[in-house]
């Protein structure tokens, strides 16, 4: 398994096989790659875990449904790739700074929500200024995704106003709780219920327009 070095992912050297001493062997006390593997479900990260141990541990149970979060919110599978890879260096850097290292998931949820806002106003900016073209291209990565984006939920969600459209995706899509969306998007749970609330709706009347 890959193991996380500062910026990069570096696949350790094959070891020889050990044999087991015969009779009942006795449970390891180091983190295996099957320990990581296996547990899916990583929020909380045991203590004295260096950077690189739970960076690595968090990066094989979370990675993909930070993407699939990301995509939802900045729409477009590179860019969010790119912004859940950046919020991983930045929890690299500052484990030791971490006042409460189980709560690091909830760290990165924040930080994707963070950079993926940063990545909509910047993208709002240049649009603004950008002269008008030819439409580019599509790639084979937007094909692939195509499909996923053209459907009406989908459509729906992308006109909705930022925070809306957070609060749906973490509650509908990353299934937290109302305390875990008002960390992610730095809010009271207050106003979190009101931009949920207030989303459905929306998402609601944009939905039956289309039917």
């Amino acid at each position: 398994m890959a193991a996380w070095r500062g910026h990069d992912w570096v696949m350790p050297p094959n070891e020889p096989e050990e044999r087991k001493p015969s009779g009942k062997a006795e449970r390891p006390t180091d983190v295996t790659t099957e320990t990581l593997v296996a547990d899916r479900s990583l929020g909380a990260v045991p203590v004295g875990w260096d950077a690189d141990m739970a960076v690595t541990a968090l990066y094989s149970a979370h990675y993909r449904s930070l993407v699939r979060l990301a995509v939802l919110l900045v729409r477009d599978m590179a860019t969010a790739e790119e912004v859940v890879q950046d919020a991983f260096v930045a929890i690299h850097g500052a484990w030791r700074r971490l006042r409460d290292t189980d709560k690091a998931l909830a760290y990165l949820r924040q930080s994707v929500v963070n950079r993926s806002r940063s990545v909509l106003r910047h993208r709002a900016v240049v649009e603004k200024y950008a002269p008008k073209g030819m439409p580019d291209a599509p790639s084979a990565e937007n094909g692939a995704i195509g499909e996923f984006e053209r459907s009406a939920v989908i459509e729906a969600l992308r006109g909705l106003p930022a925070r809306q459209r957070e609060a749906l995706v973490l509650r509908y899509y990353g299934d937290l709780s109302e305390a875990q969306i008002a960390h992610a998007m730095g809010i009271s749970k207050g106003a979190v219920k009101s931009h949920t609330a207030r989303g459905m709706a929306a998402l609601r009347t944009s939905l039956e327009q289309l039917s």
